[in-house]
């Protein structure tokens, strides 16, 4: 029986403790990251791009969303705490298709979900935590709105959008969210959000002064190409790694050295 709960975000807020957040999207990587010093991962919609070739988190699906959620929890073997997305317009069509959806990701080894914004769809955070579903939620630069914020930028750059954003964050803390993700927002702007409520904010793209951070698997280790947007820092190389294995391997059997004598059956 796993230990793991929202207790975790409460004490880490309370103890000044940063939170260290990792998105997963398959068991052999979850595996992995049980074995480290990651408090918590998200199966993020960020799956539709990274694992699914799409060029945006809006063509992830509740059946993707499920499938993955579903092996990353079986890799965790309850060793963390797992939050998976809502996928794209999933929380906009009324808070009993929201329920269903959230139900489906909680089934499949999710702890808790997580939604992007707030703006339309207040009554379906309340719904949610009033059913006993812990919500996570994300303001600022929100994937799946992108388009309608002009791209993926920075937001909350002047002082209209500055206090658009405090007032976000409130309302989601007053709703139950039991913790907030911030994205792209200047540093100043995720050090006072982080100062005025009292759950847990987790930044990707906001500034030290939030009471954590996330950063996608891949991108961290170095294994999405080209990408590289200010907020990431590549903690490894794998991608020229791979590579470079994989290379190797293709010689070894060109040169036939590979089987070798030893890894040969008599």
């Amino acid at each position: 029986m796993s230990t793991v709960s929202i207790d975790l975000f409460r004490r880490s807020k309370i103890e000044g403790r940063k939170i260290k957040m990792v998105t997963c999207y398959d068991a052999s990587m979850a595996r992995i990251v049980a074995g480290t010093e990651v408090d918590t991962v998200l199966v993020g919609d960020s799956v539709a791009m990274v694992q699914h070739g799409f060029d945006s988190t809006i063509h992830a699906t509740t059946e993707m969303m499920v499938l993955h959620t579903a092996a990353v929890a079986r890799g965790l073997g309850g060793k963390k705490f797992l939050v998976a997305d809502m996928p794209f317009t999933t929380f906009r069509k009324g808070t009993a298709f929201a329920l269903d959806t959230a139900a489906q990701l909680v089934r499949a080894g999710a702890h808790a979900v997580k939604l992007e914004g707030i703006q339309g769809h207040e009554d379906v955070v309340k719904h949610l935590v009033d059913s006993g579903v812990p919500v996570m939620g994300h303001i600022g630069l929100t994937p799946q709105l992108a388009l309608a914020l002009g791209g993926h930028k920075v937001q909350g750059r002047d002082a209209e959008a500055v206090e658009k954003f405090c007032k976000e964050a409130r309302d989601l803390e007053r709703l139950g969210v039991f913790s907030l993700v911030l994205e792209c927002v200047p540093a100043h702007l995720g050090a006072r959000i982080s100062g005025e409520l009292q759950i847990p904010t987790i930044g990707i793209g906001a500034g030290v002064n939030t009471d954590g951070q996330v950063l996608v698997f891949n991108d961290m280790l170095g294994m999405s190409g080209s990408f590289k947007p200010k907020f990431l820092r590549r903690f490894a190389e794998l991608e020229g790694g791979i590579a470079g294995a994989l290379n190797a391997y293709c010689r070894a059997v060109d040169e036939k050295s590979f089987p070798s004598e030893s890894e040969s059956y008599t």
